[in-house]
């Protein structure tokens, strides 16, 4: 990686102080590199720009960390962009990432191509296709009349470029919003959990190319409503088992996260509870977990990744009364029925960013996870390191 020179510069960075919901003030040299891991704090790539790659994954590949997601930079305060492409950065060493620029660049000839900034855009996820070599990215579209469906792309490489091969599309005709993608390490086969708002989540089997799905699917966390719903699943696995992390529904807003284990895909899911046990606050430390990694070459460490989407709501009572109105706006919540048939985008120009979707100033929340008897938890740290774990 080309080594890169920084002014002498002293930025004013917000993190999380001894409490993760409080914040203050922490000066990082432009000329210094990262050797440690500041969850919440404002984390600036190579060239001293803040990182903007959120809803996103890490994806490793020979010695080379890959993280992409959405490009919240434009998201402010009255546009009409929720995000502006899917961004990349790469790293040697989990702490200093190199912007590599759009993995997924944004469409700006077309207004009703589901990648113009002003669709809404959520959540890129990126699986490799042993049987057609191919790279697949699934990415929900937030939707308009229609609802939430999904696009999917396909590439040669996995920086792109990638090429619209599905849009407007349902998994077996169900709306579809917040998602993870699986490959199975043994079997080669492929899975989808996807909400299906805001009522129960489906895992479906994934066809061989991994660019649909296939009949086979399960319904779990059937029946919840907002903000009681399970949404954001990240998937990941341990010594055989199955891990599922999941968040409550409250928009931007962070809430009190859930881990449950399984053993068969489709089969039944056991509620291992919150894996935030020490958070007073019960919002996850202010954020959303979106991605777990386990970190090669370390024996037992698994990474949680975590968007803090709101910084400005840590520790006051906005998430507390921001569900409070979402129990009583879905109250009377009844799922959308199924349909198969692709759905237009419409044009989205005219809707404007408010208070409640404004992310550009999103940071993160990247935490070790500790294992008691089988059962992943985690816990607040100001500061970590790779290096404190064998």
């Amino acid at each position: 990686m080309k080594k890169t020179v920084y002014t002498s510069a002293v930025i004013l960075v917000l993190l999380a102080a001894c409490s993760p919901l409080k914040q203050h003030v922490r000066q990082v040299e432009k000329s210094k590199r990262y050797h440690s891991i500041t969850p919440g704090a404002i984390w600036l790539n190579t060239d001293g720009k803040p990182i903007q790659a959120h809803g996103f994954s890490v994806f490793y590949k020979d010695g080379t960390y890959y993280w992409y997601g959405e490009n919240k930079e434009f998201t402010t305060q009255g546009s009409n962009i929720w995000t502006y492409g899917i961004r990349c950065y790469t790293s040697k060493d989990f702490y200093n990432w190199q912007d590599r620029g759009f993995i997924i660049p944004p469409d700006m000839t077309n207004i009703y191509s589901p990648l113009n900034p002003s669709q809404w855009i959520d959540r890129p996820h990126i699986i490799y296709c042993p049987k057609t070599g191919k790279y697949v990215a699934w990415i929900k579209i937030l939707g308009g009349d229609d609802g939430q469906f999904m696009t999917v792309l396909q590439a040669d490489n996995f920086v792109g470029p990638y090429k619209i091969i599905r849009k407007g599309f349902r998994p077996n005709g169900f709306e579809s919003g917040d998602f993870d993608l699986y490959v199975d390490e043994k079997t080669g086969q492929g899975y989808i959990w996807f909400e299906r708002p805001h009522y129960e989540m489906i895992c479906a089997t994934l066809t061989d190319d991994f660019t649909s799905v296939t009949e086979n699917y399960s319904v779990h966390f059937s029946g919840k409503l907002p903000p009681a719903t399970r949404e954001a699943p990240t998937h990941f696995m341990r010594n055989g088992k199955h891990y599922l992390f999941t968040s409550g529904t409250s928009g931007f807003s962070p809430n009190q996260s859930l881990v449950s284990m399984f053993s068969d895909y489709h089969g039944a899911y056991t509620d291992l509870g919150n894996p935030h046990p020490a958070d007073t606050s019960h919002t996850s430390y202010c954020s959303q977990i979106t991605d777990v990694i386990k970190i090669p070459g370390k024996k037992d460490l698994y990474v949680a990744l975590a968007d803090r989407w709101m910084p400005e709501t840590c520790g006051t009572n906005i998430p507390r009364q921001e569900e409070d109105k979402i129990r009583e706006r879905y109250k009377s919540l009844k799922p959308r029925e199924r349909n198969s048939k692709e759905v237009a985008l419409t044009d989205m120009r005219n809707i404007r960013r408010t208070d409640w979707d404004v992310t550009t100033k999103a940071t993160y929340v990247w935490l070790p996870i500790t294992w008691e008897n089988g059962v992943p938890k985690i816990y607040w740290k100001e500061a970590w390191k790779l290096e404190d774990f064998k």
